[in-house]
């Protein structure tokens, strides 16, 4: 989110309320990852744990796709033509999905790469396991944006000197 003037990470007015920027939330994180209090180390195990269970599940019912083909007896062309599919989407989603933990992707580029993406979602759930091992998928970015926002509104409201209403004015 962004407030009128395009900062990142700030919800539209909340310089009006007199707090300057606030961070935006994580999923699965909320903003408990400024912080690092209410759960923070308990949500990422979750997420860690989570995540790495989904993609087991996720193997097995790759794997249950995988004999079906071989029950239908499609010939070993398809076979690979499917596993080759798979691989390389998981691998395409996985760099997709860990290039945007440290950037914002273009929404245009990630319309397009959808069906890519659904196709690999093991590779973004391994992705999602990985990086929380170390953090909240996510937390560099938001928290570059979130400090970057907080020292731009700073310098903002550092500029300004008193109440402009009772400036003395010069006849």
């Amino acid at each position: 989110m962004s407030d009128e003037t395009g900062t990142p990470g700030t919800p539209a007015g909340s310089a009006a309320q007199g707090g300057g920027p606030r961070p935006e939330p994580l999923r699965f994180f909320g903003i408990s990852w400024v912080n690092h209090d209410n759960g923070y180390a308990a949500r990422r195990a979750g997420v860690a744990v989570g995540s790495l269970a989904a993609a087991a599940v996720s193997c097995l019912i790759l794997n249950f796709a995988y004999e079906g083909i071989q029950i239908a007896d499609t010939g070993a062309f398809v076979t690979v033509l499917v596993v080759a599919m798979f691989a390389i989407c998981s691998a395409l989603a996985f760099r997709n999905t860990w290039e945007g933990f440290g950037k914002r992707h273009d929404p245009q580029r990630q319309a397009s790469l959808r069906g890519l993406l659904a196709i690999g979602f093991v590779g973004s759930l391994l992705a999602y396991f990985f990086r929380s091992l170390t953090e909240a998928p996510g937390e560099k970015l938001h928290r570059e944006e979130y400090e970057n926002a907080r020292e731009e509104y700073e310098r903002r409201s550092s500029r300004r000197t008193g109440d402009p209403s009772k400036k003395k004015r010069r006849r």
